[in-house]
């Protein structure tokens, strides 16, 4: 034990023996993270942990915001780091883990072996409950209904599970809110195409994804207030960058928001949230829903019995083994999705003859960061080439993403200059927070990529000979915008090609109720967000979950 340590147990013993209260200190330690170093500090008092307080990281933000106060107090209930990892934010909550039991060691406490992953627990059965409507999903979509459920009825008891234990799936990442109409931002910048005539238009541009016309009319509708719906949550999405796009703030991303918006609006609401709780199947009686089983984190059992059942699971993306099924080919390639997207209703839905559509449908990224899988690109223009610094088509799709697994290494990088980085706020967050290698000159940046230098300024210069001559390139499919700028900076990152979305799923009609096989209503059950078959996305699964939320409220009246 050193100096200081002996002295807090000195001092420490003789408080207890004077009857006083015994003395705090406080330790700091660190250990890496899903993005890099990660530091704490923990206050331990008489040999009990009373605070861990997180420091500088290099964690993302959304995931941090949620995980941290869940192992904090995990941690502090136990009065030990050898406790179970969020899911959800898994390398994160083991880098805290990690430093706390660093700082333990250095209380001269026996700090614990941690691990990453959770030890399964003994299989229980726990006893029934009811409610009035069950929603499964705590996405966007989720969310979403489980607040129109409560605007509608404010008496209803709303509960809502979520397998993970944090909030928001994928919807806390997104940069963009698209497919919003009649936005106050849109007023202000002055899209008349979406302002004035915008659900008429919006009808028409949206029947050609292949959703019902009576399923776009309603979504129009929602989409038409759904800005005015946000503000009166106390959510602003006052950045309109074109068309149907919108930002909170020109330089603050969209999902962050309206996440943290919509999980303050279902606490002031009081619906019960239950995370770390999976749904695994529906309670079906005579083909009317009557709830759904499911088992939480302590490996407990139980029905969840209700008047209605809202499904809003996600979709696919992380289940190879689904992905290989029902779109063959896309099993190969990585996700940008997060880890909860696993299909967990597919099966259960085909079990009981449920409609199916679309399963095959999928959403390619171009561009995703290796290895952090943040979706990056937006530049004006941008050069794509492999480590030996030849440019590479710029195909789109699964076309793309196989393209770069044939390269060397299975490496491609996106690369563009300091027009491209003013041009789109992603590349300049992502710069901002190291994402990006950077270099005054071409060989700089190719060095600090590890691809070769001659291969990319040879590139370049035929790239930029083809752009002023206004000649197609033959080395790329498209013809070059403009030269890259004569100076640095210049910025690359390494990327690749990536499931973004499954599309296909369960179909419902304009109410968000699951149909079955012949078209009728499956009594008691909707399904909103991308479990479901739509043409659309994140915007679209926060529309049909208000729908399904405000008519499984209205039909308890």
């Amino acid at each position: 034990m050193n100096t200081k340590l002996k002295l807090v147990s000195l001092l420490t013993c003789i408080c207890l023996m004077l009857g006083a209260t015994a003395l705090a200190d406080t330790y700091t330690a660190s250990s890496n993270g899903y993005g890099g170093a990660l530091n704490v500090e923990v206050v331990i008092e008489d040999g009990v942990i009373t605070d861990v307080i997180l420091g500088e990281h290099q964690e993302t933000n959304v995931v941090m915001d949620r995980a941290f106060p869940v192992i904090r107090e995990r941690i502090l209930e136990a009065n030990t780091a050898d406790v179970d990892s969020v899911t959800a934010a898994t390398f994160s909550s083991y880098a805290v883990k990690l430093a706390v039991a660093d700082a333990m060691e250095q209380a001269g406490l026996e700090a614990p072996a941690v691990s990453r992953d959770n030890a399964e627990k003994p299989a229980t059965e726990r006893a029934e409950e009811s409610c009035d409507i069950v929603i499964v999903g705590g996405g966007p979509a989720g969310l979403a209904a489980a607040i129109a459920a409560k605007q509608t009825n404010a008496e209803a008891n709303v509960i809502l599970v979520e397998k993970l234990d944090i909030l928001s799936g994928n919807g806390k990442f997104d940069m963009n809110f698209f497919d919003m109409i009649n936005t106050q931002a849109q007023h202000a910048a002055g899209e008349e195409k979406w302002t004035v005539n915008q659900v008429e238009t919006f009808i028409e541009e949206k029947l050609k994804g292949g959703d019902t016309l009576e399923r776009v009319t309603a979504w129009a509708n929602e989409a038409n207030t759904l800005d005015a719906w946000l503000r009166d949550l106390g959510i602003e999405l006052n950045y309109n960058y074109g068309g149907t796009n919108h930002m909170a703030e020109a330089d603050r991303y969209a999902g962050e928001v309206i996440q943290a918006g919509l999980e303050r609006a279902v606490s002031e609401l009081n619906v019960d949230v239950r995370t770390g709780t999976k749904g695994t199947d529906l309670v079906m009686e005579d083909g009317v829903c009557k709830g759904v089983t499911v088992t939480n984190n302590a490996g407990e059992t139980y029905t969840i019995r209700a008047a209605s059942t809202i499904i809003a699971t996600g979709g696919f993306s992380c289940n190879k083994e689904l992905l290989a099924e029902y779109a063959p080919g896309y099993e190969v390639f990585n996700t940008s999705n997060q880890m909860g997207a696993t299909g967990d209703f597919v099966k259960v839905f085909e079990k009981y003859g449920f409609k199916m559509d679309q399963m095959g449908k999928m959403s390619f990224f171009s561009n995703i960061i290796v290895p952090r899988r943040d979706l990056t690109g937006g530049a004006d223009m941008n050069l794509f080439v492999n480590k030996e610094g030849t440019l590479l088509p710029n195909l789109s799709g699964k076309d793309r993403g196989t393209l770069v697994q044939a390269q060397t290494g299975g490496a491609a990088y996106y690369i563009t200059d300091k027009t491209g980085y003013d041009s789109f706020y992603r590349i300049r967050k992502h710069v901002g927070l190291g994402y990006y290698e950077q270099g005054e000159t071409l060989e700089e940046l190719a060095d600090a990529l590890g691809i070769d230098a001659a291969g990319l300024t040879a590139s370049v210069a035929q790239y930029n000979a083809d752009a002023q001559a206004g000649a197609e390139n033959a080395m790329i499919a498209d013809v070059p915008k403009r030269a890259l700028d004569a100076q640095g900076p210049y910025y690359g990152v390494r990327v690749e090609g990536a499931n973004h979305m499954t599309k296909g799923g369960v179909v419902c009609n304009e109410h968000a109720q699951v149909l079955m096989a012949d078209d009728s209503v499956v009594d008691g059950l909707y399904a909103a967000g991308e479990v479901t078959w739509q043409s659309g996305a994140y915007s679209q699964s926060v529309c049909f979950g208000k729908i399904a939320g405000a008519h499984a409220a209205a039909n308890l009246k």
